[in-house]
């Protein structure tokens, strides 16, 4: 607090002397109730006092100044964290709605001195602690005897409705109620009672400092406790338990600071969450408190259903504040509240329409608020570089999820794309590659971007791999290759490293990896490295990396892999055999993809050796034949001839299914444009025996179940009148002609070649598939 932060340390007090008079007031909140807030707000208002303390940690004092500053914007947290072990931290979530909130901007906005007493950090985290400690829900059972189901609804009806008069009468209530729950209640744990006894001290430094009107801000559950205060004859007993913390451990070195926090990490219990199941509805009872509060909650929901393309008129929100109203009155409650208001939204806003009502409770109930901290606030170095590369890119963190595309070729689309793959590097996975769209295999690339408060600990926990973000995530990339022990893991890294433009790891990594490919036997392995290599090496110059070291690489596991091969394909099993087969498609892919020159000689080399070698799983056989088709290496009579090999006669059925599901992979377009291949399938099928057909059904329906369905409604017509002898039209014989030839007229302008007019090719085009 700027100018008027109070030191207040453990209670001396004078010896011979009489206390000091003062008035102590103990105000017991709810922890982030609108009510609470609300009250505390004109309790102060009221009481006017000249000290202000609050249950927060004593060791968060320095930091406190700053929730000051304009910029400092709820939802933030205090954090806490152990300097040598990160993982080991503390998070303290405040909203605009939280007491302990509009306790720290009341103390601002008058001057007064604002004091954490609670236990310090450096104890609670050396004793093992993580996060705020929480006592019996004393205001749930005292809901519960009132009969209310909603704690903070009973809050709201003893308080908030109270109105602008009497808050303090309203929190002398309250501590009454706390002392009898109390009474019967078990005896406090001892973090609990070290807790209470440093609170005891604090408030007794206080008026020992000279203050004549201190308000005491904590949790209702301990205000019965900290009433002892007033006995100095126990200030010696409490200075000893609030110095020893649960005796467990020993004070560790902390770390303090503000991060940013989001209302969807309030509305939940677990994590770093607080529990609180309706952020956004509190955020607006603590704004529009009031006959308006209703009014004002429907037209905001109107306005979101709105932009979303839901049909609602102002008609539509008087209609559901009267009918919330209603709901109040039949329900018997002072007031509508959350229930009320959702309960009328589904009937009216929504008319039962879940779409609608999900939206709502998305942005209204729990809400995307993110907070923000001011730039001074205390950072560790690698976060303060993440803050500057986040203003230079123009790239801020949202709460909510949106989904950035980038074209990498310009220098704010590959510079913004270096940011999140280093971020990604570091194990901070502020953005996610998207899968509907690119690739880190292209040159765009799309991501799924959503900030999330805990990340904010995991900068700080990769504080320790160095100080800048692109140093620490080129250092924990090395570190990850020296721990590494398989060539898959290299080749990731080793991606990583060149989408994030890291070239102090490129080289280490790199000659770890030709290290490990020179050993690796295994042609699986070389065959999973080879596609990731391949994308690296293929779009290297599009993000302005190096990769010429990588090409010497990947020359050498093609040249492994296309010897190895053949002998690699014998012996297998069923699911071996598929996994293989799906290796062999992906490294033809990896080849074409760098225009590699053994994709013209050695590999279908290979690729024939696997297809005509007695030995080699049909599955693979299948593929092989099949890639050699579709790369024009084997004529459609030569793929004829070795499909009915594998489905002679001689040959046993599950032996032919495999071939069929190796050849199909996946899509059934070859049978639709080549008859011939079509028939040799069909006559198969028909001639197998039932034994037969029993035996290898599972395996033909897992084949052709997994084409498209027009591909399998299309087959159906053909075979269809294939078996009455009827004549089949051409595949796609119902396309017009015209809008076909517009078609590639627009295609052959756009690559720049030559084209006929629309009709000659949609004419072309008939012709060929005739």
């Amino acid at each position: 607090m700027t100018g008027t932060m109070l030191e207040v340390g453990l209670a001396e007090p004078v010896a011979g002397g009489d206390r000091p008079a003062a008035r102590v007031e103990l105000l017991g909140i709810r922890h982030h109730g609108p009510g609470s807030a609300g009250t505390l707000q004109r309790a102060l208002d009221e009481l006017q006092p000249d000290a202000v303390l609050v249950e927060l940690p004593r060791d968060t004092a320095d930091v406190l100044s700053l929730a000051a500053d304009p910029d400092m914007v709820p939802p933030v947290a205090l954090l806490g964290y152990v300097a040598d072990h990160p993982e080991r931290a503390a998070f303290y979530p405040l909203a605009r709605f939280s007491p302990e909130w509009v306790a720290a901007r009341w103390a601002h906005e008058h001057g007064v001195g604002l004091v954490p007493i609670d236990l310090p950090l450096a104890t609670t985290l050396g004793a093992g602690g993580h996060g705020r400690l929480a006592g019996v829900d004393a205001i749930g059972l005292l809901a519960g005897a009132a009969g209310y189901d909603d704690p903070e609804r009973w809050w709201e009806d003893l308080v908030e409705h109270r109105g602008g008069e009497g808050a303090l009468d309203g929190f002398a209530a309250i501590a009454e109620a706390m002392a009898a729950v109390r009474a019967t209640a078990p005896p406090a744990s001892p973090m609990d009672a070290a807790r209470e006894a440093s609170m005891r001290e604090g408030i007794r430094g206080a008026v020992w400092a000279g203050h004549r009107r201190v308000a005491v801000v904590c949790g209702a559950w301990h205000v019965p406790a900290l009433a002892g205060w007033e006995d100095v004859d126990s200030s010696s007993a409490d200075a000893r338990l609030a110095g020893s913390g649960d005796r467990r451990g020993k004070a560790a070195k902390v770390a303090v600071t503000w991060v940013p926090w989001a209302h969807h990490r309030l509305a939940t219990a677990s994590g770093y969450g607080a529990g609180v199941a309706s952020p956004g509805w509190y955020d607006h009872v603590f704004s529009h408190s009031g006959p308006d509060l209703v009014v004002r909650w429907f037209a905001r929901a109107a306005q979101l259903l709105r932009a979303a393309d839901h049909p609602v008129s102002p008609e539509h929100v008087i209609a559901a504040s009267r009918l919330a109203t209603a709901l109040a009155a039949l329900r018997q409650r002072p007031a509508p509240g959350l229930k009320e208001l959702l309960d009328a939204a589904d009937a009216v806003l929504a008319e039962g329409r879940t779409g609608p009502l999900a939206l709502i409770h998305e942005q209204l109930v729990v809400g995307d608020q993110l907070g923000s901290v001011p730039a001074q606030t205390p950072m560790v170095p690698v976060a303060k570089d993440l803050l500057a590369a986040q203003r230079k890119l123009r790239l801020r963190p949202e709460a909510g999820s949106r989904v950035l595309e980038l074209d990498v070729r310009s220098p704010l689309g590959r510079g913004r794309s270096h940011l999140l793959h280093r971020l990604a590097a570091l194990g901070v996975h502020w953005g996610r590659p998207a899968e509907s769209r690119g690739s880190s295999g292209t040159f765009r690339e799309s991501w799924t971007l959503r900030w999330e408060p805990e990340l904010e600990l995991l900068l700080i926990e990769a504080s320790s791999w160095g100080t800048t973000l692109t140093g620490a995530a080129a250092a924990r990339l090395r570190h990850r290759a020296a721990a590494s022990d398989t060539l898959v893991d290299l080749t990731g890294l080793v991606e990583a490293a060149l989408l994030a433009d890291l070239p102090d790891a490129v080289e280490p990594l790199m000659a770890a990896l030709a290290e490990r490919a020179a050993l690796e036997g295994d042609v699986s392995r070389l065959l999973d490295a080879l596609g990731p290599l391949a994308r690296a090496l293929r779009y290297g110059d599009v993000r302005g990396t190096d990769a010429s070291a990588l090409a010497r690489v990947v020359d050498g596991l093609i040249v492994r892999v296309v010897v190895g091969l053949p002998a690699a394909c014998r012996g297998l099993d069923e699911d071996s055999a598929a996994a293989m087969a799906d290796r062999i498609t992906a490294g033809q892919s990896a080849l074409a993809l760098l225009d590699h020159p053994a994709r013209e000689r050695e590999w279908p080399r290979a690729l024939t050796t696997l297809a005509e070698r007695p030995g080699v799983a049909p599955a693979v056989q299948g593929r092989a034949a099949r890639l050699l088709h579709d790369a024009g290496w084997w004529s459609a009579e030569k793929v004829g001839v070795a499909l009915s090999a594998a489905l002679s006669v001689g040959t046993p059925p599950a032996h032919g299914a495999a071939f069929v599901e190796g050849f199909l992979a996946g899509s059934g377009t070859v049978l639709l444009h080549d008859r011939a291949l079509l028939g040799i399938v069909d006559e198969w099928v028909i001639g197998l025996s039932a034994d037969a057909f029993v035996d290898v059904a599972p395996l033909l329906r897992r084949t052709f179940g997994a084409f498209d369905v027009a591909e399998r409604r299309q087959l159906g017509q053909l075979l269809s009148a294939r078996g009455d002898g009827r004549p089949v039209a051409p595949y796609g014989w119902d396309l017009d002609e015209e809008r076909v030839g517009a078609a590639l007229a627009t295609v052959a302008a756009l690559l720049g070649v030559g084209a006929a007019s629309g009709r000659d090719r949609g004419r072309e085009r008939r012709s060929g598939r005739d």
